[in-house]
Parts: structure tokens; C-alpha cells; sequence
């Protein structure tokens, strides 16, 4: 099922043993988090939870078993050749993982517990996905190479906690035109978090993202002395193009609401396809070696 499964027999039981046990405490972490959510829903949203550290120490759990996965995956532990082992399902593990990186800390602050199942499910689905398809091995033709996968992986994770902020965002806003007595700038009941905020956290990460973005193609255009437009090269310009549009809208027209938020998510799409998708292609549909 792997392309290039590890020569290491200890290396691949390593792996196996995080994944699975990463797989299993994010499943506790997603039960846990829709059993108090429906037993004491005001209790689950209210920093006061005497349950809450333990839940957030399950996902903690999972979170760190998880990053053993990537290191021995991505670092190409046991590994015949040397090199990074990389592809779309690391890809979207490590993605994944920074997402939960970021919830984890923001929650210590503002509760999310809607979030933290839908999250600790994805991290559950990634998990079992790279470790069967580990990726292929990449040798390092340039010293620049593991920076611009770096900056590249760093997009990933800021461009999906921006669209973790703008879903809750959407959803805040129809529970508002549901509920007008609530008030636009105060506390939300989903979030605990005031709208004007959460929609400044959303464009700061969108703005991180494409600054980490623009850091990683301008450096992959550098280094690749054959630089050519295929597809994982053509949507990644297009997705920066439209993010870029989305902050300059922002700024110059004031862009907001589902319009900014659709901007978002169209951007994040082409990412996605741009890399993910693209390799998704070439390792499972065509049973291919990844391109140089």
C-alpha cells in the first residue's frame, strides 16, 4: 500500500506503534469532547470545567504521539536512501498536526470544544492515512530544499487554522442573525470569543500564511535550476494570488463576512490541490514515482 515502506524493521514499528496509538487517543480525545458536549454543553464551553485539563491532556497525548509519527515518517528514519520521505499524506498529517498546535494553545484561553472534536477526528483520519502512505524518498539535491518544504508546511498549517477560525466565524455569525438579541460585538455562546476578535485572529493567520507562502515559492524558484509551471506549481501562484487578494480587498475595500471568508476558502482549496492534491495523483491514482 506504501511506495516506499522503511528498510528498517525497528523504524517501521516505531512508526506503526505511534500511529496507532496516536490514532486511539485521538479517538478518546473526539468521544470524550461529544459525550461532554452533550451531557453538560455549558459546561463544556466554560473555561471553569473541571474536566477540561483531562480532555485537553488526551488530545496532548495524541498530539505528541503524533509528532513521533512524523519525525521517524518525514525524516526518513530506517530509510535505505538518505533523505527526506515525503508526500500527500505527511503533508496533510503535518498540516493537521499544526492546526491541533495552534488550537492547544488558543484554548487554554477560549474554549472550543465543537473544534476540538472535529479536530482530534481530522488528526485521527491523518494519522491512519500517512502512516499508509508514507511518501517516497526525496534526496536533498539542494541545501535549500528542507527550508522551502519548511516555509511550505508552515503556509499549510497557518492557512488551515485561519479557515478553523473563519468556519467558526460563519457559524458565529448565523447563530447571531438567528439570535439578534445577542449583540454583534460581545460574547459568542459558541466561542466564548467577542466576533470583532475572532475575525482579526482569522486575517492575522491569513496574513502569516501568506507572508510563510511567498517565503516558500519565491525560495523553491530560486533553488530549482528547472523551474516549470505544472500543476503543483501553477495553483500554488494561483492560490497566492487569491489570498493576496483577499488581504489587499480587505484592506482597500473592507472586505468581510461570507465574501472574505469565500476568498479564504477558494485560496486554501488551490493549496490544498496544489501540493496534496498533485501527489495524491501521482502516488495513488497513477502508482507513479514522484516528478523531479
Amino acid at each position: 500500500m506504501s511506495l516506499s515502506p522503511a528498510s528498517s524493521e525497528t523504524a517501521g514499528l516505531v512508526l506503526a506503534a505511534a500511529s496507532v496509538m496516536a490514532a486511539i487517543a485521538y479517538a478518546a480525545a473526539a468521544v470524550t469532547a461529544v459525550t461532554a458536549a452533550s451531557t453538560a454543553p455549558s459546561a463544556a464551553a466554560s473555561t471553569a470545567d473541571p474536566q477540561r485539563p483531562r480532555r485537553l491532556g488526551a488530545l496532548l497525548l495524541a498530539w505528541a504521539l503524533h509528532l513521533l509519527a512524523l519525525v521517524v515518517d518525514i525524516a526518513g528514519i530506517g530509510a535505505a536512501s538518505g533523505g527526506a520521505r515525503f508526500g500527500f499524506a505527511p503533508a496533510l498529517s503535518m498540516t493537521v498536526w499544526l492546526v491541533l498546535a495552534v488550537y492547544m494553545v488558543e484554548s487554554r484561553f477560549v474554549p472550543l470544544p465543537s473544534a476540538r472534536r472535529v479536530l482530534a477526528g481530522l488528526a485521527l483520519l491523518a494519522v491512519l492515512m500517512a502512516l499508509a502512505y508514507p511518501g517516497e524518498s526525496r534526496p536533498t539535491a539542494s541545501p535549500w530544499a528542507p527550508l522551502h518544504w519548511v516555509l511550505g508546511l508552515a503556509s499549510y498549517g497557518l492557512f488551515g487554522v485561519a479557515v478553523l477560525h473563519a468556519a467558526l466565524l460563519n457559524r458565529a455569525e448565523r447563530q447571531m442573525r438567528l439570535k439578534p438579541s445577542s449583540g454583534g460585538g460581545g460574547a459568542l455562546p459558541m466561542t466564548g470569543m467577542p466576533l470583532l476578535r475572532l475575525e482579526r485572529l482569522t486575517f492575522q493567520f491569513v496574513a502569516a500564511g501568506v507572508v510563510m507562502l511567498s517565503l516558500a515559492i519565491g525560495l523553491g524558484w530560486w533553488f530549482t535550476p528547472a523551474w516549470h509551471w505544472d500543476h503543483k506549481n501553477l495553483l500554488a501562484v494561483l492560490g497566492w494570488l487569491v489570498l493576496t487578494g483577499l488581504l489587499t480587498g480587505r484592506r482597500v475595500f473592507g472586505w468581510r463576512g461570507r465574501r472574505a471568508t469565500r476568498w479564504l476558502y477558494f485560496g486554501a482549496v488551490l493549496l490544498l490541490l496544489s501540493y496534496a492534491g498533485s501527489r495524491f495523483v501521482w502516488e495513488v491514482v497513477l502508482q507513479r514515482p514522484l516528478p523531479t
